[in-house]
């Protein structure tokens, strides 16, 4: 099938820049991906799965495309990601110049000099890209501040779970991170005709080390500066050893990222393309970690149990009688007020008093009326509809917290989730959470059972 006029093709859709990318560009998109499933949704979004090796079955899927976005990497599959890089870009750009695609835009990465096999791979991509004769537009790029972004993650778990660190003398390499907002704005300006081929170096305002990203970090999160003691004989190896003990970040994609530490990765020849005034580091992190919480109340029942992106979640669903379900609705607008609601009052009694040996100081209160915005005990109501509702809170000294309940059908879905702060939020969640698998079901049962109640009195 051929695609529309002013179709753009996104060969990684799937992953974190690839997501980014599809949600912001207006015009007709095509999200290409080996698994369907994998891929974003939107109403201006076609999804194709389809393996880039294949170049005859890429190059069909192609044809009409005008540009064609290339966000894939070898390098989570391990093994020899250089070479299978090299064969994946190789099959792209032949399908790009078969298929008439106008202009291939590519995410490299910086770096001069010596570089690591990451590093190196990253750039030799944007090569082979070129061969093929298709107008190529490299961006070449650093960190990236954003939540999901695999070097923000382990930054954010470093930090927030060691007050003290020995590291490698890699936290002194010089590096040019750059917001996730203007690192898309990019992307898409890259797809302008105006903008010529080419590699074009891109990053922020500012130059650091490893440890002034650490240190910025924690200040914006409101953690303690940290104590970074530097030792010359912790090799990668071991640092990467290290990382997968502190960080659930992807053990197969770490050992090639901390290589990668050693090299300067900074800007060195500004692109007059791309003139956009850059987000300051502290300035993207607390960004990044405000349009988090927006996100998570947003998307609370879609998470499921475990931890992304350094929000814990523990999702419960039990079954409500479909006569119970106009109750139960009800009973979501007659939150607060009384540790009852919660279900098992007492337990809640003494999670407040274990607050207050933190300092927290929680009080009950019911809203005159629920809406989006109002205080309901010690929350905030996130998001509020007929069948949901969404509570988050930033009073628990243990980090930020939602409880969210839907009501679907016959089934009751409560959520809760904890974005934890520091190494004492990390502990809280790993002593409690044996005890919110049980707690968490009760409080579920808790809230059919008053549900029927409510039933039961004609409400």
């Amino acid at each position: 099938m051929t695609a529309r006029p002013g179709t753009i093709a996104i060969a990684g859709a799937g992953g974190y820049v690839g997501r980014k990318l599809v949600r912001a560009l207006d015009g007709p998109v095509l999200a290409l991906g080996r698994r369907v499933e994998a891929l974003p949704d939107g109403e201006n979004v076609r999804k194709v799965a389809v393996d880039v090796t294949d170049t005859g079955a890429l190059t069909e899927v192609l044809r009409g495309v005008e540009t064609a976005y290339y966000l894939v990497h070898g390098m989570a599959a391990g093994g020899d990601f250089a070479e299978r890089d090299r064969a994946t870009a190789a099959s792209f750009a032949a399908a790009a110049k078969q298929a008439g695609v106008g202009r291939i835009v590519y995410l490299g990465g910086l770096g001069q000099g010596r570089l690591s096999a990451h590093l190196a791979s990253r750039q030799e991509v944007g090569r082979v890209l070129a061969k093929a004769g298709v107008p190529v537009v490299e961006l070449r790029a650093a960190v990236i501040i954003g939540s999901g972004s695999i070097s923000f993650e382990m930054l954010r778990y470093l930090t927030e779970r060691l007050p003290v660190m020995i590291c490698p003398r890699w936290v002194g390499t010089r590096v040019q991170p750059i917001a996730e907002a203007d690192l898309v704005a990019h992307l898409v300006r890259a797809a302008d005709r105006e903008v010529p081929a080419g590699v074009h170096e891109i990053g922020g305002p500012e130059v650091v080390t490893y440890l002034d990203l650490m240190q910025a970090y924690a200040s914006v999160r409101g953690l303690p500066r940290r104590r970074i003691v530097q030792v010359p004989l912790l090799t990668p190896g071991l640092s990467a050893h290290w990382v997968n003990l502190v960080t659930p970040v992807d053990r197969s994609v770490s050992r090639s990222l901390i290589d990668s530490l050693t090299t300067d990765v900074v800007v060195t020849t500004p692109s007059p393309a791309f003139t956009t005034e850059p987000t300051p580091v502290a300035e993207a992190i607390r960004s990044t970690l405000d349009a988090q919480k927006d996100r998570v109340a947003a998307r609370a029942f879609d998470f499921t149990n475990g931890v992304l992106d350094g929000v814990f979640t523990l999702a419960t669903d039990v079954d409500i009688p479909h006569s119970d379900t106009p109750a139960a609705r009800l009973d979501l607008r007659r939150c607060g007020g009384s540790l009852r609601w919660y279900g098992w009052a007492w337990a809640w009694w003494l999670r407040m008093l274990l607050g207050r040996l933190f300092g927290e100081r929680l009080s009950l209160h019911r809203p005159t009326k629920v809406t989006k915005g109002a205080t309901v005990d010690w929350w905030t109501v996130a998001e509020f509809g007929d069948q949901y509702i969404v509570l988050r809170t930033e009073k628990w000294f243990c980090g930020e917290a939602w409880l969210g309940y839907r009501i679907s059908g016959t089934k009751l879905r409560q959520v809760g989730a904890l974005r934890s702060r520091g190494l004492l939020g990390w502990i809280y969640w790993r002593a409690v959470y044996p005890i919110h698998l049980v707690v968490f079901r009760v409080m579920a049962r808790k809230q059919v059972t008053r549900a029927h109640a409510l039933a039961q009195q004609g409400h």
